[in-house]
């Protein structure tokens, strides 16, 4: 596998002025510009959407998930479709969320043995089953994670966010986008004060 990726990423002086802003402002917050930021850039209109609806799905406000539950269900199904990328990137989101340095790692390898809640793992169950069957899925699936306190709306927000996260894996892994080496440290030790 080549660690190079196979598309050019463009230089950030040469992005329109609204990717250009983000992209700077990702910088600013994170300390280093995530590799997905520039890799996508490359298609300014597919760059727009992607991050619209990632944001739409990721920071909104009004869902019964944590942005825990959501990196989680990110982590899960990343590493069920081999995605290298959003495995290290989600899982250091993750680690940071949840303020548990373990946690990332044990979802990516085997969720049913990882020290999360039985909520998370019926949400789990769930986002696995859209991500690997999602023509199997039932009313009895619903029906259990109500049991677990999820709404038909948390529902949607879990299935959606496997189904995004699904096309990112795709275009990260065929594309050759490599995570930064910032994400493998993140929430593992505490910050230096």
């Amino acid at each position: 596998m080549s660690h190079t990726p196979r598309y050019p990423i463009p230089d950030l002086n040469s992005l329109p002025e609204d990717i250009k802003a983000k992209v700077l402002e990702v910088q600013e917050k994170a300390g280093f510009v995530p590799n997905v930021f520039l890799a996508l850039a490359r298609r300014p209109a597919e760059w727009r959407a992607f991050f619209a609806y990632h944001d739409a799905l990721m920071l909104k406000e009004d869902s019964g998930l944590s942005k825990g539950d959501r990196e989680m269900i990110v982590t899960t199904t990343s590493a069920a479709n081999n995605c290298l990328y959003c495995v290290v990137a989600h899982g250091a989101i993750l680690r940071i969320y949840e303020k548990k340095p373990l946690v990332a790692d044990q979802v990516a390898v085997n969720y049913r043995k990882a020290d999360i809640t039985p909520r998370q793992r019926a949400m789990l169950d769930f986002a696995m089953k859209v991500c690997q069957r999602s023509d199997e899925i039932e009313d009895a699936d619903f029906a259990t994670l109500h049991a677990h306190g999820f709404t038909d709306e948390d529902a949607w927000d879990i299935a959606a966010i496997t189904a995004f996260f699904g096309l990112s894996n795709r275009i990260a892994s065929f594309s050759g986008m490599m995570p930064n080496p910032e994400f493998y440290l993140m929430g593992r030790v505490p910050k230096a004060k």
